[in-house]
This record gives structure tokens, C-alpha cells and sequence, in this order.
């Protein structure tokens, strides 16, 4: 695909989270995959593009690792203060972009511990989202059998794997209509795992466009422990 038929994009890094989840007093983000932290492996996957407009990292307010990385003197990269919940700290990295960002230009959104995005996945969600009015993501189908269960832990009903899609990051939005629709959710007091949710609460329908499986987040240790082979060998 040549690079004349993608758009120039902006990028959003949340990147504010402690990971109480990885039992670790290092945010997951500044764990070593190889020679580099999985933030630095998530950057390197868009600093590489020449379509890239520039990168916001949302950081929180405590945050002593950035400024020790070498990539943080980036002259494509931006810091904002992150917040409390991911919504928050997207949308403070949109409000870092409102003087330079325009009102069509396409922000990508993309998890800071998710490093194991290709270069061939980041073109086809821009060259097949760049044609669409509203907007998309990266999304994998679900191939478990999927259970839905009640307050007790026991199955209601086992779901359709055939309508049910595992949503992944980027997520590729307008800036002016991604940034109004996160002020809505805030404002409606809704709680916002991804940008594609506050999309959809504004009565709109992202596109999915699918990528691979193993652009995997790391949430849990074993997460980390997966994908240290791979990233050491590979990138």
C-alpha cells in the first residue's frame, strides 16, 4: 500500500494507568520488553510512519519514568496530564491537539501498554477508515465459546461468537466529533471504556476493520510473559 493513499494522522497514547492489576509499583507501561519499555515499543510503531502529524502521551501528574526514556525528546511527541479514567486523559490529549489538530483531521487512539501493533494493521485501518464517514477500529472476532452469567457467576446464556468482535486499538475518529462526543459522555456521567463507545452513544455506528489477534494488551503478568519472546525476536 503506498503511502500516498493514506491520511495524515495524529496520535492519542493514554498512558496515565498505575496497572494495579500487573501487582507492580512500575506502571505496566515502563516494563522492559528487550532493550526498550512496552511505551517505547507502542511509539515506535507510529514514529516510523510518514504519515504521522504528531503523538500526544497523556501521562499522569506523578509519573517519574517518561523523562528518564530517550524518545521522550522526540520533536513528534507531546506530553499531557492524564486523568483519573482513560476518557479523561483522551480527552486531555485532544485538548493538547486544539490548536494545531483541525476539526477533519483523523486522531487515532491507542493503548499504551498494547505494543505489539504492525505496521501492516496500522495502514489497512487507515486506508479503510479514511473512506468512512464516522470512523473505525481495529477489532478481532471472538473465537471462544462466549457465556454470559449473573451476579452469582452462573451462564444465562452462551452468546453468538458469529456477531461478537473482541474491540482493539487505534481507534480512528475525526478530532472535532471524537472530542465532542467524549464532552457528551462526560457529561451524561457515562462510564467510557474506549473511544468507539462514546462514538456509538452519540447514535453513530464505528466501523470495524480486522486485525490480528495477538496485537494483545498487557493486562495481567502472564500478558507480559507472552509477548517478551515475541517482541525480542520481531522488532
Amino acid at each position: 500500500m503506498k503511502n500516498n493513499q493514506l491520511p495524515s494522522f495524529w496520535v492519542v497514547i493514554p498512558a496515565a494507568g498505575i496497572g494495579s492489576r500487573m501487582r507492580s509499583t512500575i506502571p505496566k507501561q515502563y516494563f522492559t520488553l528487550g532493550n526498550l519499555t512496552v511505551l517505547e515499543h507502542t511509539l515506535a510503531c507510529f514514529l516510523d510512519h510518514p504519515q504521522l502529524l504528531g503523538i500526544v502521551v497523556c501521562l499522569s501528574k506523578d509519573d517519574q519514568c517518561w523523562s528518564e526514556l530517550s524518545v521522550s525528546k522526540h520533536p513528534l511527541i507531546q506530553v499531557a496530564e492524564g486523568g483519573g479514567e482513560r476518557a479523561d486523559s483522551v480527552l486531555s490529549g485532544l485538548m493538547a491537539l486544539s490548536e494545531q489538530a483541525k476539526p477533519d483531521d483523523w486522531i487515532l487512539v491507542h493503548d499504551a501498554a498494547r505494543p505489539n501493533l504492525t505496521r501492516e494493521d496500522l495502514d489497512k485501518l487507515l486506508f479503510v477508515v479514511s473512506k468512512d464517514t464516522v470512523g473505525g477500529l481495529l477489532a478481532t472476532p471472538a473465537r471462544d465459546t462466549l457465556k454470559q452469567i449473573d451476579s452469582q457467576g452462573r451462564v444465562i446464556k452462551t452468546l453468538d461468537r458469529k456477531v461478537i468482535w473482541q474491540a482493539l486499538t487505534p481507534q480512528m475518529f475525526h478530532f472535532q466529533q471524537l472530542t465532542c462526543a467524549l464532552q457528551h459522555a462526560r457529561k451524561m456521567g457515562m462510564i467510557i471504556t474506549d473511544e468507539a463507545s462514546a462514538i456509538e452513544a452519540m447514535g453513530f455506528s464505528p466501523l470495524l476493520v480486522e486485525g490480528r489477534s495477538d496485537n494483545l494488551k498487557i493486562t495481567h503478568p502472564e500478558d507480559l510473559q507472552w509477548l517478551v519472546p515475541y517482541l525480542v525476536t520481531t522488532k
